[in-house]
């Protein structure tokens, strides 16, 4: 295979499928460009079940690393595979790291992988915040006094 995917408008799937399937023999997966809308991915069964396989291989073998290799290593390694970890405090990233393995293995067993991408992505805007000392200090600072009660939402009918 030369090309991890190739791009293509949706409108051309929908006029020549039998072609356009047939495009898969070259690259791994297409990308189907919509207006207006998300773009789609086509791709082999067997591609996705082979993927499957590796992200649950990965996901295992994360946790058994991090259970049984020192915590600097592990940190390091992170550190490069997310350089805004560099931003975090010590406890976060132990945090992070106990919560990467956990969705990861959840994600895996579904072979769902939305659920680490929001995860990374909740902890890189942490990252973010730590990163930017005006925002940590605005949105850390304690309000002074009792706010009083919450009122309870509005129900809409």
């Amino acid at each position: 295979m030369t090309a991890v995917y190739e791009e293509l408008p949706f409108s051309e799937f929908l006029h020549r499928p039998a072609a356009v399937a047939d495009r898969l023999d070259s690259v791994r997966a297409l990308r189907l460009r919509r207006r207006g809308a998300g773009d789609l991915a086509l791709t082999r069964a067997d591609q996705l079940e082979q993927d499957a396989v590796v992200i649950d291989f990965t996901a295992r073998l994360l946790a058994g690393l991090v259970r049984t290799q020192s915590p600097e290593a592990v940190r390091r390694v992170l550190g490069e595979a997310l350089p805004w970890v560099s931003f975090l405090p010590e406890d976060d990233v132990d945090q992070l790291l106990g919560e990467l393995i956990e969705v990861a293995q959840g994600a895996a067993s579904l072979e769902n992988l939305s659920p680490v991408a929001v995860l990374l992505a909740q902890w890189r805007h942490t990252a973010e915040i730590h990163a930017d000392p005006t925002l940590l200090e605005i949105l850390t600072r304690e309000p002074t006094g009792d706010l009083g009660p919450v009122p309870a939402p509005e129900v809409r009918q």
